[in-house]
């Protein structure tokens, strides 16, 4: 049983890590779960974003390690890379990030090691003021190794990302906000990720997949490569956005779903 469930509703999964008991750590079944749902999702025209969380008292508490070592050889499998260039546990992560919608996590509670590790694949992140976010694995004489460490220098910088990694300390979702590791703090994460999400979905969806394929794929490169990718991508995009501008023009709606063209007259920003 991989303990992982979605729904789909208005174009909206709702993917949830459900193996409450164990506050959600993450058995082997449940990182092959979460890649497999990743796939599947990525195949589905009508997806435009997506809301990870978890059931019950936490987001996630990490790896369950316990479980991990009782199936040595799954754990082995887990550790060989793929063509993707990430192996199972890295793509139970890596593989939101794959994705050409938005991924918003909606986190609270525990918050600790590949959970935190999970969290920060998506592109967005609001969280409990009071969840309890750690890179755990130094504590336990291991490294963040399911993207984390990527991850971790593109939120906060390498060190913060090294602090964080070295000592283990545990921090506040609202330090984590502070600190960068999150977007936003609520009280009701769960319902604000959702709101977001369907606000995320009214917009155009080739041009948000566009915009996360930019930031992701650019984020450390050059500048002349980065120009000459946001180029590639506005031209393959403004003949959609002029088309529902002029359908607006004439007094017919925004074509794609798309709310954010502005009205005649106004500058496009």
């Amino acid at each position: 049983m991989s303990h992982v469930t979605c729904t789909v509703t208005d174009g909206v999964a709702d993917v949830r890590l459900d193996r409450p008991d164990k506050l959600n750590a993450l058995s082997l079944a449940m990182v092959h779960g979460l890649g497999a749902t990743a796939r599947r999702l990525r195949r589905d025209p009508t997806l435009r974003a997506v809301v990870l969380s978890g059931a019950g008292r936490a987001f996630c508490a990490g790896m369950d390690l316990g479980s991990a070592a009782r199936d040595p050889r799954g754990t082995a499998r887990a550790f060989v890379p793929t063509w993707r260039g990430t192996n199972p546990l890295q793509e139970a992560c890596w593989a939101w990030r794959r994705l050409p919608v938005p991924v918003v996590a909606a986190t609270h509670g525990a918050v600790l090691g590949a959970g935190l590790q999970l969290a920060l694949a998506a592109d967005l992140r609001v969280t409990a003021p009071d969840a309890r976010w750690c890179v755990m694995e130094t504590a336990r004489g291991l490294v963040p190794d399911m993207t984390g460490v990527r991850s971790l220098v593109q939120l906060v910088g390498i060190e913060t990302a090294k602090r964080l990694t070295f000592t283990a300390d545990e921090v506040s979702g609202t330090d984590a906000v502070a600190l960068g590791l999150a977007g936003t703090a609520s009280d009701t994460p769960y319902d604000d990720a959702h709101h977001l999400a369907a606000r995320l979905a009214e917009r155009r969806p080739e041009a948000l997949a566009a915009a996360k394929r930019l930031f992701d794929r650019r984020w450390s490169a050059g500048d002349r490569r980065t120009f000459a990718a946001e180029r590639r991508a506005q031209l393959r995009l403004l003949p959609g956005a002029l088309g529902a501008l002029k359908g607006m023009q004439g007094g017919r709606g925004p074509r794609s779903g798309r709310t954010d063209v502005p009205p005649a007259g106004q500058d496009a920003v």
